[in-house]
């Protein structure tokens, strides 16, 4: 299971292997959401990339999806319309539910959010549903394909072109658009709503939110965004509209738990727990202390935490520091900061004159310390020398014994 920046895939409503990626937050995630991309998007599309990171930055793991057809996702999007989309929502959904938890917020830009909208009532478990730049009804998308409708409606398709790239658009698309009521599925919703719309969007106008707004029954909210465009294109624009979504679902999905998973530390103990969200995470406890380790990205970690190399050289690099700065400030020595800057990684010991191994390879800790402040080369050779007297330098010299035991 490739999660959290890798690739997830699973099949769609008709079979096709869907693409797909969540975005975890760094510690357990209060709630998970569910992405739903605009008419002939990606999963990749700025939009659903900065906010769905946006929100799990914000403690709301994200999952952003292809539509059968589009981005990484298999089959054929002519075979596509309105209702497989919805279809693939839920398979989306059922994904994250068998795997990590249910959608308690589902958020759609654009035609994602017309989806959404009608998938929500088949998602009792959701709590929230957020539109972005949506149509009042699915029909409204028709208008894109208005340069081919007449070549759709003789010959049963047409190459179209969407936002500077061609499909093929098959006359069942259009069919399946007809009739379908978005008004009568909101009277019935029986979630929370949150309608978020740019009053100058030129592509699905603002009279759209409007009629969502007033077909829906409480709680529902509507929120302006302000000068963005219809695909939000600007970074600034993406991340409000994900700070505003997280506040206002807090009070649907629930606020952030107030022990979130983290392992229990006495004094003087550091416990060291899996999370099980991403294969390497780990929640650390250090006393009253927390924080996550993790492996890049590039090691099939999700590169939420610093990894245990980093770890052992941050611990040299804080005691360097301090250190330092406790006999600088017992002599009077007219420091104003340190800096100290570490790198971890191997060489051959041949290459280490002053080592005594001298067979294979060893680890080598490069550690650059900057001094700022009034000094001069004296005072800055002694806190050099000092900075060799670190315990947790001493520490990584001496002889190390670690007693491994299984716990109970």
């Amino acid at each position: 299971m490739a999660e959290d920046g890798s690739e997830i895939r699973f099949p769609g409503a008709d079979g096709d292997e869907l693409a797909a990626r969540l975005d975890l937050p760094p510690g357990v995630p209060r709630a998970y959401a569910l992405f739903a991309h605009c008419f002939t998007c990606s999963k990749e599309s700025l939009a659903a990339t900065r906010i769905s990171q946006a929100l799990a930055a914000r403690g709301i793991a994200t999952l952003r999806f292809d539509f059968t057809g589009l981005g990484g996702s298999g089959g054929d999007f002519a075979n596509t319309n309105f209702s497989s989309n919805v279809g693939d929502l839920l398979a989306a959904a059922g994904w994250l539910a068998r795997n990590h938890g249910p959608a308690r917020l589902l958020i759609g830009h654009s035609l994602g959010g017309a989806a959404v909208l009608a998938a929500a009532a088949e998602l009792p478990e959701t709590r929230a549903v957020v539109t972005i730049g949506a149509p009042a009804e699915p029909a409204h998308v028709a208008h894109l394909l208005a340069d081919g409708a007449a070549e759709i409606e003789a010959e049963g398709e047409a190459e179209v072109e969407i936002g500077g790239r061609r499909f093929r658009i098959r006359k069942q698309f259009l069919d399946d658009l007809e009739g379908l009521q978005a008004s009568e599925q909101l009277k019935d919703l029986g979630k929370a709503l949150l309608v978020m719309h740019a009053p100058l969007d030129d592509v699905v106008g603002i009279d759209n939110a409007s009629r969502i707004f007033l077909a829906a029954r409480h709680p529902k909210s509507f929120v302006s965004l302000d000068d963005a465009n219809h695909l939000l294109s600007r970074r600034r624009d993406a991340e409000y509209a994900a700070g505003v979504v997280a506040a206002w679902a807090a009070r649907y999905i629930g606020d952030e738990p107030k022990a979130p998973g983290w392992p229990a530390a006495a004094d003087g103990e550091v416990v060291v727990e899996e999370t099980r969200l991403n294969p390497f995470q780990q929640a650390i406890a250090a006393g009253p202390h927390r924080l996550l380790a993790d492996e890049p990205a590039a090691f099939g970690g999700g590169d939420t935490g610093p990894g245990p190399y980093d770890l052992l050289t941050a611990a040299l690099g804080a005691c360097t520091a301090m250190t330092i700065r406790m006999y600088a400030d017992r002599k009077a020595i007219p420091l104003q900061r340190v800096r100290v800057v570490l790198e971890h990684d191997k060489i051959h010991a041949e290459d280490c004159e002053n080592c005594e191994t001298r067979v294979g390879k060893i680890d080598h800790i490069r550690r650059r310390v900057h001094l700022q402040g009034d000094l001069d080369a004296e005072q800055r050779a002694k806190l050099l020398e000092i900075a060799n007297k670190c315990p947790v330098h001493r520490t990584l010299h001496s002889e190390v014994l670690v007693e491994t035991v299984l716990g109970e």
